[in-house]
């Protein structure tokens, strides 16, 4: 018997990991309609559609993977109730999204420098993405503190309180959604909590929009000596506030997980649980992994130098920028199907733990730097 599966149309390698043992069906995530999986077996989403019993309940739906780390976007309970197994990919897009806060750092400013020389980060949410965020800074020479109120305090290594996370110099939001008592983490970042923060400070938000009250932040940063922000998550999206857009250092279309390497990860770790469910093999053809990458060796008289030249052969982040707001000043109309469009249409972007750095001569400033960031040197 032939599998019906159905996936989101930015999911990669799942035809090529399934071959010829699935006809696989792709969707416009944001629109699905239960109409859409009468008959398939499986379901393959990402966090733009919610998954819950009006869905599925009338569907054969045996399996429900999610492409991404986070979960809020599905009804769990209800998977259960119907007898639905589920799959998230816890992890996957980690690394992505450490890259992308590195770079984000890198050209704000001069708050790599100041990380550097003494300067402390803070990080809100110790998951995969805090703590691979923590090892990198660690790695580079960076002091760190960590706030989660849902986890003992000996399970980080320098943990805070959120208060103490207020006086960082830079903060690095990580947080999961949740409305549950007694830590929401919704509106964690309030109308006090940013009264504090200043010039000399800068917030980045790379886990879910509703963890900053973005119209708090809009105020505050429309007030004297306001904080340096970035943001790839937004409280409404996929609509935009312009103005908020405009008074941010960087803004762009939640695609800081957005890496290939990322996305083959977790599409791997939805397909193997959903072989074990439907007890099939799966393939492993072309497209099912990235090619390695080789970088070249930057010249650079310091640390920062160094970091901010490797992280650029990969990524960088004011390319993202240029495009969300040229998007968002060309269609104010239609800034939600402009937001879905760069992230539909994103490039390709790989990650610097998938790339080799050749060193032509012993440099051990570049070698150090490189490995901090994951890089493997030959």
């Amino acid at each position: 018997m032939t599998l019906s599966v159905v996936a989101d149309e930015n999911i990669p390698g799942v035809e090529a990991l399934l071959g010829a043992g699935a006809e696989v069906t792709r969707v416009n995530g944001r629109s699905l309609q239960p109409e859409q999986l009468r008959t398939a077996d499986a379901l393959l989403v990402r966090s733009v559609t919610r998954v819950d019993a009006a869905l599925i309940a009338n569907t054969k739906v045996r399996f429900v993977g999610t492409a991404t780390a986070g979960t809020d976007h599905i009804d769990q309970q209800a998977l259960a109730s119907l007898g639905v197994r589920f799959c998230s990919a816890p992890g996957s897009n980690a690394n992505a999204v450490v890259e992308y806060v590195l770079a984000a750092i890198a050209q704000s400013e001069q708050f790599l420098e100041c990380l550097l020389s003494g300067g402390v980060a803070g990080i809100v949410g110790f998951g995969h993405v805090g703590r691979l965020l923590a090892r990198r800074f660690e790695a580079l020479g960076i002091r760190w503190q960590a706030y989660d109120p849902w986890l003992d305090e000996s399970d980080i290594p320098a943990a805070a309180g959120f208060a103490e996370i207020l006086h960082s110099d830079v903060i690095c939001v990580h947080a999961e959604l949740t409305d549950a008592q007694p830590w929401p983490s919704r509106h964690l970042f309030d109308q006090a909590a940013l009264a504090g923060l200043t010039s000399s400070q800068l917030l980045i938000n790379a886990s879910r929009g509703p963890v900053v009250d973005n119209q708090a932040l809009l105020r505050r940063l429309l007030e004297d000596a306001a904080p340096h922000v970035v943001l790839d998550v937004w409280e409404r999206e996929p609509q935009v506030d312009p103005q908020l857009l405009a008074n941010v250092a960087f803004g762009t279309a939640h695609i800081a997980g957005y890496s290939l390497d990322g996305k083959l990860l977790a599409t791997r770790m939805l397909l193997d649980a959903m072989a074990d469910e439907f007890h099939i093999e799966l393939s492993g053809g072309p497209g099912t992994a990235a090619p390695s990458l080789p970088l070249v060796a930057p010249i650079a008289p310091e640390r920062a130098a160094a970091v901010r030249e490797l992280l650029a052969q990969v990524y960088r982040i004011e390319e993202d920028d240029t495009l969300l707001r040229k998007a968002v000043a060309e269609a104010p109309e239609a800034i939600a199907t402009a937001f879905d469009g760069l992230r539909r249409s994103y490039r390709v972007r790989r990650e610097l733990t998938s790339a080799t750095l050749q060193l032509l001569q012993h440099d051990a400033l570049v070698a150090t730097t490189a490995r901090a960031l994951g890089i493997t040197c030959t």
